[in-house]
Formats: C-alpha cells, sequence, structure tokens
C-alpha cells in the first residue's frame, strides 16, 4: 500500500499507463494474426485481390509496430523481430507462388 502521495499517484499512473499498453499490445496481436491469416488464404487462393490483402494487412502491422516501439509500449529489437517475422510469411507465401519447385 501506498504511505504517501506521490506513491499513490505512480500507483495510478502505472495502472493507466498498464491499461493502454494492454489495449495497444492486443491491437498489434490482432494485426499480426490478420497479416498470417491473408497471407495464408494468399497461398491457397493467389490472386490480385488477395495480394493486395497481403500488403494492406503487412503495411497496418508495421505503422503498429512502429508506433508502439515510438510509444514506449514494445522493446525496438521486439519491433524489428516482429516485423521480419511478418516480412518472412510474406516473402514465402509470395515466393512459393511466383517460383514453383523443379522436380529432379
Amino acid at each position: 500500500m501506498a504511505n504517501n502521495k506521490s506513491a499513490e499517484k505512480r500507483i495510478q499512473i502505472a495502472e493507466r499507463n498498464r491499461l493502454q499498453n494492454r489495449t495497444y499490445k492486443s491491437a498489434l496481436r490482432t494485426l499480426m494474426k490478420r497479416c498470417f491469416s491473408a497471407c495464408e488464404a494468399y497461398g491457397s487462393k493467389p490472386g490480385a485481390e488477395s495480394k493486395v490483402v497481403v500488403q494492406d494487412s503487412l503495411s497496418a502491422a508495421f505503422s503498429k509496430i512502429d508506433k508502439a516501439v515510438k510509444v514506449g509500449v514494445m522493446h525496438r529489437n521486439t519491433g524489428a523481430n516482429q516485423k521480419s517475422r511478418l516480412s518472412a510469411a510474406v516473402k514465402k507465401a509470395t515466393q512459393e507462388l511466383a517460383a514453383p519447385t523443379k522436380a529432379v
């Protein structure tokens, strides 16, 4: 329990920040899941429309990650790691269809 006024205020501020960070992280996870599912959808049914969905979801996730790092919700290395995961998933989904493997 807080013993003085400043400690009470710090507790209130910490709780406020925790709730804000929680909503930010939740939105970030949602955007990442959307991007991964868009990659899966593009892999199963390729087309120009689904490729646009993949690119839009990727840019939205990148934007949210960058903002989370800027605000301090997420460490910059964690943000870079998440962006790398998304990029790899998108690259894998688009390259599998662009260059089919040769049977030897």
